[in-house]
């Protein structure tokens, strides 16, 4: 049965049999809840699975962690609000801008530039929502398939290879180990929840081994992000700007800047966050039993109005969260009232300077540690695309693409119209991904335009005396 949600807007939720914890083979559906105290205990739960990346991701984007836990809750609500209920999800922030703000940073550009670049592929994602929304969850598939998804998710990861090495690690090299040991090993050994916030875990232990350091080996001396490239001798951590903070206060805003280059080194994320939306309205579709195809539009459309609100008050980026995902999957309960919940908790949090504040004094080498997993993760995340959806590289209409992307992506490629108008790295890597893949299965015969599993398919239902086996060199079509 598919679970929908009551009233346009999918507020207002009935109580679950006696509103305690549901047996075994029940779940707790979009419109209902369990009593308030369940409810706001599973809220929390949210609030804890989203809230490792969504305040290290605005760190390493160098915008304010405060800003964005706050406005994570208000992007839930929005997004919540438009998908009326039928989507329960929560938005937190999102990792596919960070190569982005990494080349605008390194070219000159101020968190208002960042901002505004965000902005304008916030606006366009949720434009392309609305057409999703007009012509059908299918154009999704045809405009990006998933050799190009992947390689863009890919080139975005791997892409901060370079401000790991030359921006965190050598901070302090020795924290940077530590943390990323930690991670690794938690991710592994630590079981359900834990294991899903153990990049978590591992910045509370890297800050605290941090600490240790400074009471052990005093000062370090190293370059920081704020020394002109210089080194100089200081503590790991400092609470200087946690003590003179306040307890309760608005986090800092400003206005987004809007400069072409940098919008330009923005847009390839909204082709990894068109895939991820498509990704988890799926996995939400298959734990609910909703075929939830007719909403994914609206996903997209609000996921990208949450960015577009986020990034004008200067805050970070936002997408659909797996991590929260996950926790309904182990608790059996989708009700959006956990979800509302867990955004008041993050608007409180966001009120807090001092909270952020302490977010804001992670030492460098513990950012080290964790980026090296992080990055490489997201990097990955392009490779399980290509798995999943079994693309056959023996076929050069998938493997040629892709790999002239992902190179120029990754290495910085540039190519320079005018001296004031440059296409480079992710953006460039992303146009030669998807023109040349579209380009290329436009002109390539028709035993390349044909997925070699479907012809696997095909030869076993034809049987042994039905006729020849069809070569299984044919490279699959991504554009079914």
């Amino acid at each position: 049965m598919g679970l929908e949600s009551p009233g346009r807007l999918g507020l207002g939720w009935k109580l679950h049999g006696d509103g305690g914890t549901p047996p075994p083979g029940e779940v707790v559906r979009p419109d209902e809840r369990l009593s308030w105290g369940r409810t706001v205990g599973l809220g929390a739960q949210h609030v804890v699975a989203m809230f490792g990346a969504t305040f290290v991701f605005p760190v390493v984007m160098g915008l304010d962690p405060n800003l964005a836990i706050m406005m994570s809750g208000v992007a839930t609500v929005i997004f919540l609000l438009i998908v009326q209920g039928r989507i329960p999800s929560y938005l937190g922030t999102s990792a596919a801008f960070v190569g982005a703000v990494a080349s605008i940073r390194a070219s000159g550009g101020d968190s208002a530039t960042v901002t505004g670049a965000i902005l304008v592929a916030g606006a366009v994602l949720a434009l392309t929502g609305l057409v999703i929304n007009l012509v059908g969850a299918e154009v999704v598939n045809k405009t990006l398939p998933p050799v190009v998804t992947g390689a863009v998710v890919m080139l975005i990861g791997f892409n901060l290879a370079p401000v790991v090495a030359k921006v965190y690690w050598p901070q302090d090299q020795w924290i940077a180990i530590l943390t990323m040991t930690a991670v690794i090993a938690m991710t592994v050994l630590l079981r359900g929840f834990w294991s899903r916030i153990a990049v978590f875990i591992g910045l509370v232990f890297g800050y605290v081994m941090s600490w240790v350091f400074d009471q052990v080996f005093g000062k370090i001396s190293s370059v920081t992000p704020t020394s002109d490239g210089k080194a100089f001798e200081h503590y790991r951590v400092n609470f200087d700007g946690v003590k003179a903070a306040d307890w309760f206060g608005l986090p800092s805003t400003h206005a987004p800047d809007f400069k072409t280059s940098a919008v330009l080194v923005a847009l390839p994320a909204v082709i990894a966050l068109v895939a991820e939306n498509a990704g988890h309205v799926k996995a939400v579709s298959e734990m609910t039993g909703a075929n939830l195809d007719d909403s994914l539009g609206r996903a997209i459309f609000a996921d990208g109005v949450g960015t577009v609100v986020a990034s004008g008050v200067g805050g970070s980026p936002t997408t659909t969260y797996a991590e929260n995902i996950g926790v309904m999957a182990a608790t059996r309960v989708y009700s959006t009232a956990a979800y509302y919940v867990a955004a008041a908790v993050a608007v409180v949090f966001g009120l807090c300077p001092k909270f952020g504040a302490l977010i804001a004094a992670t030492p460098g080498g513990v950012l080290g540690g964790i980026t090296v997993v992080l990055y490489g993760m997201i990097g990955l995340l392009g490779a399980k695309i290509w798995i999943e959806n079994k693309v056959d590289f023996a076929n050069p209409v998938n493997l040629v693409p892709a790999a002239a992307g992902v190179i120029v992506g990754i290495g910085g490629v540039a190519l320079k119209f005018t001296d004031d108008f440059t296409i480079e790295g992710i953006a460039l890597g992303t146009i030669v991904t998807l023109v040349a893949y579209h380009a290329l299965n436009a002109l390539a015969p028709a035993h390349l335009k044909t997925s070699s599993a479907e012809k696997r398919d095909e030869a076993a239902d034809k049987g042994p005396d039905d006729g020849p086996e069809r070569p299984a060199t044919a490279a699959p079509s991504l554009v079914e």
